[in-house]
């Protein structure tokens, strides 16, 4: 069967948001006329997860890891298993706010703009801001300067981290943009087969920006369509202990430094 729209949850430990998460998504979509099929691929959360799925919400497949494959393996893993028009990658800390058909004006917006390979909405923090989701390709030092929190203290870095941030841009206009963050984005599929996927050498992190710039090489428009917005309950779990004693104390940093070194690698800019 090729679905309208296949949404994909890439879990970890996350059970009650994926909960809230796909209760928001089935209002969204209701009375759509879509055929939507919503997926979640958990990486090995335990806690009677796929039990949860399975109870609670009996029309969400769900794709049960044995061990934690990554983030981008795990989208792979639902690419390839259900063929659609369009994807949409939906992190668990999100929430549809009602009455606002998300997933039916993202495919007719997409459907009305055959150049655009991948777009993402305008992401609303739980405090209100607006979250700057759509960014420019970061030059090689902009995410370590960011990182240690040198933008705070240092008027060069400053500058270079809200240039990296668009900072110089209202984020409430509709524009393509270089990358869009990857907690929510609406991609095509035919796009998406001449790309292939997300990189799976990425573990987590930078595997978004990777992917949209994939899409730019491939000849595909990504998007930043600030007149639709979700809701982003976000958390930064690598940056909860500040500067560089957390490279040492946090494994999501590392993470999050190994993956900033493979992009750097793989695109060899360094500005």
């Amino acid at each position: 069967m090729i679905y309208d729209v296949v949404t994909i949850t890439v879990a970890y430990r996350m059970k009650d948001k994926v909960a809230e998460m796909l209760d928001s998504l089935f209002l969204d979509i209701a009375g759509s006329g879509l055929n939507v099929k919503a997926v979640v691929v958990d990486n090995a959360s335990g806690a009677n997860f796929g039990e949860m799925i399975r109870e609670k919400f009996p029309q969400v497949d769900s794709i049960l890891n044995q061990t934690n494959v990554g983030y981008g393996a795990a989208n792979n893993m639902a690419f390839g298993r259900y063929e659609a028009k369009y994807y949409f990658i939906v992190n668990p800390d999100i929430t549809f706010p009602d009455g606002r058909d998300v997933i039916k004006r993202f495919y007719d917006f997409m459907e009305a703009n055959q150049k655009i390979g991948l777009a993402g909405p305008k992401l609303i923090l739980g405090d209100g801001d607006v979250q700057p989701s759509c960014q420019r390709f970061p030059r090689v030092w902009d995410q370590p300067i960011f990182r240690l929190g040198w933008h705070k203290k240092y008027d060069w870095a400053r500058k270079r981290v809200e240039k990296f941030q668009m900072a110089d841009f209202s984020h409430n206009k509709p524009v393509p943009v270089d990358w869009v963050v990857g907690a929510a984005f609406f991609i095509r599929g035919t796009a998406l087969l001449k790309v292939g996927g997300f990189d799976e050498r990425y573990f987590a992190y930078f595997e978004d920006c990777d992917l949209c710039r994939e899409f730019w090489e491939a000849g595909w428009l990504v998007f930043y369509k600030a007149d639709i917005s979700l809701l982003h309950w976000h958390e930064r779990s690598s940056a909860k202990i500040p500067g560089l004693k957390s490279i040492f104390q946090n494994k999501l940093t590392r993470i999050h430094l190994k993956s900033w070194l493979q992009y750097w690698w793989k695109w060899q800019k360094m500005e």
